[in-house]
């Protein structure tokens, strides 16, 4: 890739950022009262999160059980309101010895 190249690449995706941050404050200029549109935008933010988690937590690991074991462990301790860390660490966990399972198998 040439050095111009980059440049040209590199001030398009700012110029891209840019706008995708600027385009709400000129549209909505105005304090928002609509209670529809404020919850709408509340749940936007974990709407996305999990949108771009779910795929990635399925083909993490190449192998879909093992992907699958992680993920339920981790909605398991989720649910019993453990920490990220100790959710993280045991889906983990989880994942790798369900994996090491089916190689050895």
């Amino acid at each position: 890739m040439l050095v111009k190249d980059f440049f040209i690449y590199l001030f398009i995706m700012a110029g891209v950022t840019y706008l995708i941050r600027v385009i709400p404050f000129v549209i909505f200029r105005g304090k928002i009262t609509n209670t529809f549109i404020k919850s709408f935008l509340y749940y936007v933010p974990y709407a996305v999160l999990g949108a771009m988690t779910f795929p990635a937590i399925l083909f993490s690991t190449g192998n879909y059980v093992a992907s699958a074991a992680g993920f339920a462990v981790a909605c398991i301790l989720a649910f019993k309101e453990k920490s990220l860390l100790t959710v993280a660490v045991f889906a983990c966990a989880a994942a790798l010895c369900i994996n090491l399972i089916c190689m050895a198998v």
